[in-house]
């Protein structure tokens, strides 16, 4: 089958451990989509690098793929987007356009010590949105500046999305929801901060320009010859974009290795002062239009726990078991399951806490232990959507939409909805940060018309309605309370 001249549109979705590219028509069904794994480089405890050319030669490999199997060539395309792993670091040589060192991952820990040496977490938070912390990409950058003895003016850093526009169609650019988890953007001017950088010691020559997350940044080369690359978001941002949560009040949370929950709350950024940061939502356009804003909180295990349960004490086989075991019994049995493997995060903060299972006796079974992991799950998305009602001094809304691997899972999304008192809502398509980039660089464009042509192709086929007495839901959250409470001070 072909395919009539630009009749699709690309979303290259450039995640942690693997890389993507989805063809979509024009209702936002996939027509064709490759993917492959990168490898993952782990030359120390706490290091994760990649190899940003392996990654760039297996981005290349996707859409060359795709568009094969879509029986097309580049005059099908109408726009490409670009969803990306946030905060990964890469820095390169202007000249030859090769890494100057490996890129330093989002979960990576060297940059520990500096964190300690700037001592205040909240030194930069007024400006940026964003505790001092290993994750954002500013201090990863300085590391690797301290390390490669070269002039500033002959290198160039970006988040992943950068690399990937250099490569494809030579521009230095990022977009605004990238630049807000450098820890170097001002979220309200959405430009570089002059006192930070000078405070790092990082030169603005090095850094990418910042632009909207919706606007034709570059027309692309190779198989995207002459094809506007017009649609750039973080991933989360990406899926928030992708389940058209585009006004305050809608939020999303994505269930993967960890859980990431974001709640769009319009254009004012939300300081908050419950454990979450503030970051960009999205800006649709160029200069002068106003960006939309979003807060997000970050679970460290989720989906991991089900691998630990099934890899390390191999309670279950394959992942896809915890279900029917956790199925099994009707209720956890009071046995409450803290995943702190690595401390606690949003809202906690709590890198002295450890992971505990409490509240055993002599009747539990391995089916209590599925179960309870599970509701781990949900009740840390639990606590996120507390903080961000805290943070907005009113209640979240009453529907919480979600995607990612783990919303397969029935009895898990039936649990969130009964903790939360919320409706759960998933969309046909589980790749929503392809979906998302897609949308955002088809809008630049014209291949869709406005936000409303958007929500009105938005399919959300499964929903789960809460069924729990209010009296249990609060006696299961004071009961994970205290679990939690169990945790704290372990190290130290």
């Amino acid at each position: 089958m072909s395919h009539a001249t630009r009749s699709l549109v690309a979303a290259i979705d450039q995640g942690t451990t693997s890389s993507r590219c989805i063809l979509f028509d024009h209702d936002g069904r996939p027509v064709a989509s490759h993917q492959l794994e990168h490898a993952q480089i782990t030359p120390r405890p706490g290091w994760v690098e990649h190899d940003a050319d392996e990654i760039m030669e297996r981005v290349q490999t996707c859409v060359r793929i795709a568009l094969r199997e879509a029986g097309a060539d580049s005059r099908a395309l109408a726009a490409v987007g670009i969803s990306n792993q946030r905060e990964t670091t890469v820095v390169w040589d202007r000249r030859t356009g090769r890494p100057v060192h490996n890129a330093i991952v989002w979960q990576d820990t060297r940059t520990t010590d500096a964190v300690a040496r700037i001592g205040d977490v909240d030194r930069f938070r007024a400006t940026t949105g964003l505790p001092v912390s290993t994750y954002s990409s500013a201090l990863k950058l300085r590391w690797i500046l301290d390390r490669v003895e070269r002039d500033p003016a002959e290198l160039a850093f970006g988040t992943i999305d950068s690399w990937l526009m250099w490569q494809l169609a030579g521009v230095h650019v990022t977009d605004v929801t990238n630049a807000s988890r450098t820890m170097l953007m001002d979220l309200v001017t959405l430009d570089w901060d002059q006192g930070i950088l000078d405070e790092l010691g990082i030169a603005r020559s090095v850094l990418p320009e910042i632009r909207g997350s919706s606007e034709v940044y570059a027309t692309g080369t190779g198989d995207l010859e002459g094809v506007p690359i017009a649609g750039v978001l973080g991933d989360q941002q990406a899926a928030l974009f992708g389940q058209t949560c585009f006004e305050a009040g809608e939020a999303k949370c994505t269930y993967g290795t960890g859980a990431f929950m974001l709640l769009h709350t319009g254009t004012t950024p939300v300081p908050s002062t419950h454990g979450l940061i503030t970051t960009v939502a999205a800006r649709l356009g160029g200069p002068g239009t106003p960006a939309t804003y979003a807060l997000e909180g970050s679970v460290a295990v989720a989906g991991s726990l089900v691998q630990w349960l099934r890899d390390d004490l191999a309670i279950i086989d394959t992942a896809d078991e915890i279900e029917a075991l956790a199925r099994s019994v009707p209720d956890s049995g009071d046995v409450v399951f803290v995943p702190a493997f690595s401390g606690l995060f949003a809202p906690h903060w709590r890198p002295d806490a450890r992971g505990v299972i409490a509240g055993l006796t002599r009747f539990s079974t391995k089916a209590h232990v599925a179960r309870a992991a599970l509701e781990a799950t949900a009740y840390q998305v639990a606590d996120l959507g507390a903080a961000m009602a805290a943070d907005l001094g009113t209640p979240l809304p009453g529907e919480l939409r979600v995607d990612g691997g783990m919303t397969r899972n029935d009895l898990l999304m039936q649990i969130q909805a009964d903790i939360l008192g919320s409706v759960v809502v998933a969309p046909g398509i589980t790749e929503v940060s392809a979906l998302g980039a897609a949308y955002a660089a088809g809008l630049a464009v014209g291949f869709w018309r406005d936000l409303d042509e958007l929500r009105s192709m938005d399919a959300a086929p499964r929903r789960w309605e809460p069924r729990m007495s209010e009296r249990d839901r609060a006696a299961g959250l004071a009961r994970w309370h205290k679990g939690v409470e169990r945790s704290l001070g372990w190290i130290g």
